[in-house]
């Protein structure tokens, strides 16, 4: 083979050992295959202009040369995310999701008032103000037992009222 004839053979055997080393090396077979497939464009041209002492040896270097200098353009440029495998995702809400979150909040309101005063006073603090039960125990000189209990009640009651529609 270093004089120059050339035996499909045996060069199919030198193909499938580069793209081997290439494949033990990290690359996925689409890659090793592109990557000895232009590791063979760079032998025949230089074949042409200068005499190619072990051409299997020029080749195998070749294709890991490719490679390294792929996987060093990756880093510098990230990772590739080929378009077809990102899925689109719309933050918004759709439009059952929004007219239902708007009919709980109607049907909320509604129930909201039948809360006796201090009842809904501290739940409103602890889940819309976003007050603490000690700031709430404090404010309304109570114990944290005592506002825990209203903002249960409150939560019971809501629930239940809120189920039926």
């Amino acid at each position: 083979m270093s004089n120059g004839s050339f035996d499909v053979t045996k060069w199919r055997e030198v193909l499938r050992r580069a793209k081997g080393a290439l494949v033990r090396k990290g690359r996925t077979d689409q890659d090793a295959e592109d990557l000895v497939q232009e590791a063979w464009l760079r032998l025949a041209c230089y074949k042409n202009a200068n005499a190619v002492v072990e051409p299997e040896a020029f080749l195998m270097r070749a294709a890991l040369n490719l490679s390294i200098d792929a996987y060093r353009a990756q880093r510098s440029r990230g990772e590739e995310i080929l378009l077809e495998e990102v899925v689109l995702l719309d933050p918004m809400p759709g439009v059952e999701a929004v007219l239902l979150g708007r009919e709980r909040l109607a049907r909320f309101h509604v129930c909201l008032p039948r809360l006796n005063c201090r009842t809904r006073e501290i739940f409103i603090a602890h889940r819309i103000d976003g007050m603490s039960y000690q700031e709430i125990a404090r404010r309304h000189e109570l114990s944290i037992t005592a506002v825990e209990k209203h903002v249960a009640k409150a939560t019971l009651l809501l629930t239940g009222w809120m189920e039926g529609w």
